[in-house]
């Protein structure tokens, strides 16, 4: 399993936290580039199975969009529920979310959980969620 994340601060959090025994991260940084698609089809090719997690907002909904048009992967919690979960957890005093609205094909019910709340929640706030699925020896093996 290859753990995909948005944002730079998640892979240098678990990088810091665990080092070498992190689970395999792949970050994006925003929108994928030729380089991450390529190294996450290969990846993906070779038998890992991909779980992203983005921003909770209408940006973080349309590059989790773009990145599931060029690879499968399925969501490391980025579901309604987890949405919802995050928000209660660092409460309303989030950004508001703005923009224009984007559906979410892997659970229509988180384009909905963001209408309702209207709360940016970035993955820099779950930090420690997160961290927690990043933690322990990733068992990699050296892929050819």
């Amino acid at each position: 399993m290859v753990h995909i994340c948005e944002n730079p601060a998640v892979l240098s959090a678990a990088a810091d936290a665990y080092g070498p025994d992190a689970r395999p991260l792949v970050c994006v940084q925003g929108q994928p580039s030729a380089a991450a698609l390529t190294l996450l089809t290969r990846l993906h090719e070779y038998g890992a199975a991909l779980r992203y997690h983005g921003d909770f907002d209408w940006g973080g909904l349309r590059i989790a969009t773009t990145l599931l048009a060029h690879v499968p992967w399925r969501p490391w919690r980025y579901t309604a529920h987890d949405y919802r979960a995050a928000v209660a957890a660092v409460g309303a005093d989030q950004c508001p979310l703005v923009g224009k609205p984007t559906p979410s094909p892997w659970d229509p019910d988180l384009t909905r959980a963001l209408a309702e709340h209207a709360v940016r929640v970035e993955e820099e706030a779950i930090l420690d969620v997160l961290l927690k699925d990043l933690k322990g020896s990733s068992g990699s093996r050296i892929l050819r």
